[in-house]
């Protein structure tokens, strides 16, 4: 397979990752920390990444509003559930292991 093609493919896989997890909203960051130790959040942070890298000038919120889907503050107000002790003392150990 020839780089771009790669690139190609990896970009629309990327794209349906983000379609996916807008149309799932009822998964919450939390549990994607917990569980694969990355979430939304991290998506963004990558993307605002890998833009700087390419030169283009893409600050952290206007990254998550490209992987929500909407704004931040409006996903959070429609999607965002309470965070129990449980999940939240899992997150503590999930992001010590998640953090190099």
């Amino acid at each position: 397979m020839d780089p771009a093609t790669r690139t190609e493919i990896e970009a629309a896989a990327f794209r349906k990752l983000l379609q996916h997890l807008q149309k799932y909203p009822e998964v919450q960051n939390l549990d994607l920390m917990n569980l694969a130790y990355f979430c939304r959040n991290c998506i963004s942070k990558w993307y605002a990444g890998a833009a700087a890298e390419h030169g283009v000038e893409l600050d952290y919120d206007q990254a998550r509003e490209i992987v929500y889907g909407m704004p931040y503050g409006e996903y959070k107000r429609q999607h965002q559930q309470e965070a129990t002790p449980e999940k939240l003392e899992k997150f503590a150990a999930a992001e010590r292991k998640a953090t190099p």
